[in-house]
């Protein structure tokens, strides 16, 4: 049997030929013709204000803690489980990252325990969409309406995922995209911030621009630009947004497939969940994903075990975060708020199985062959 690896970077048969016109037309840097068109298109699908892309999903987060005005002292709270530059946008700022539970069925950010979380210095929320499938929004907004903070969404999983009908991305005040290899759509490295109000446009194409006007000179509103406030070089070079567009032209396509390998898996792991020996994802009937990724829990005890069996029947399989409230830098940086048993629970038994465009029936029926012989290998608290 062929090695079945976790993720295989698809590309779409375009991207050459993008390239090819974005070396021709002389613009290697940002904000060129192709970025111009990937931002609109993030628009249009999306349905904000405005869009930017980024070099990362990471730069897209610092940008919005900068455009938040989060400082020293200020608190922001976020899931555990999540991935480290949920956390590391804010303590650049010098705020304290206070890391709350998830809900057992979405892994999710537990809209239950949020208000708990919430004290005079809290500035803002970061619901995590984990998996493509969308926080509790209403709550969350309605809470953070109550309380005077901003909603920054944390949508890297999300694109082409929906919550009540409601593009991930567009649901707080900002949010932020990821195109990295890993994600349905990528361009290697990049990513974008989103805005779902024309008010933080300005202020956000100054810290785009390295703190300077440049883009409003580029449009020929002024005739030189300055410096003006804090800002870096954030956007992609023109090269990585060619190669997006080309991606983003077969998004649907792209999630198409996706969804076809993640409803094989649903079905056909379905009786190890009747027989106890693992749990499926739980998609809210509320939610529309995306199907970026498809995981599994194993009994606890059982995960490494589990994984390295899966390795000797040449499946790649891994598991995901490392709860940030008990990371070296969580406990140096941040807080939790109350108990997080959920997260240290799930965290320890959470399998990701791999998923990518162009995986075939016989790859699919591997893996799934694969999983059922490994659970009957591995022993309780192995």
């Amino acid at each position: 049997m062929t090695y079945v690896p976790f993720n295989k970077p698809y590309a779409t048969g375009a991207e050459l030929g993008y390239l090819e016109q974005a070396i021709a037309g002389g613009h290697l840097s940002g904000n060129g013709p192709f970025t111009r068109r990937c931002n609109a298109w993030l628009e249009r699908r999306t349905s904000v204000a405005a869009a930017l892309l980024t070099h990362s999903g990471t730069a897209a987060l610092e940008m919005a803690a900068i455009l938040a005005e989060i400082g020293p002292g200020d608190e922001v709270i976020m899931p555990s489980f999540t991935f480290v530059s949920t956390a590391n946008a804010f303590v650049l700022r010098g705020a304290v990252p206070v890391f709350v539970d998830v809900r057992a069925d979405t892994l999710n950010l537990d809209e239950r325990v949020l208000e708990a979380a919430i004290t005079e210095r809290t500035r803002a929320v970061v619901p995590v969409h984990y998996a493509g499938v969308g926080c509790e929004m209403n709550v969350i907004s309605a809470l953070a309406a109550r309380h005077g903070l901003l909603v920054i969404e944390d949508a890297a999983h999300g694109l082409g995922a929906s919550w009540r009908g409601r593009p991930l991305g567009s649901l707080g005040h900002m949010a932020a995209l990821s195109f990295h290899e890993t994600k349905n759509v990528s361009c290697g490295e990049g990513g974008a911030l989103l805005l779902s109000e024309h008010d933080r446009l300005r202020s956000a194409e100054v810290v785009h621009e390295k703190g300077t006007d440049r883009c409003r000179f580029l449009r020929g509103e002024v005739d030189k630009y300055t410096w003006e406030g804090i800002g870096s070089s954030y956007p992609p070079s023109e090269i990585n947004a060619a190669f997006l567009w080309a991606q983003l032209e077969a998004a649907e396509r792209i999630n198409a497939e996706r969804m076809r390998v993640w409803e094989r898996y649903h079905e056909a792991l379905a009786p190890l969940e009747s027989g106890g020996l693992l749990r499926r994802p739980v998609v809210p009937p509320e939610c529309a994903h995306n199907a970026h990724m498809y995981y599994v829990l194993v009994p606890d005890g059982r995960r490494d075990a589990f994984i390295e069996e899966l390795d000797r029947r040449e499946v790649n399989a891994v598991f995901h975060y490392v709860p940030l409230h008990s990371s070296p830098a969580g406990l140096r940086y941040g807080r939790a708020s109350g108990e997080l048993a959920v997260t240290d629970d799930l965290s320890g038994r959470l399998v990701r199985l791999p998923l990518w465009v162009g995986m075939d029936d016989v790859q699919v029926e591997h893996v799934v062959a694969s999983v059922t012989e490994a659970l009957e290998r591995v022993p309780a608290g192995a």
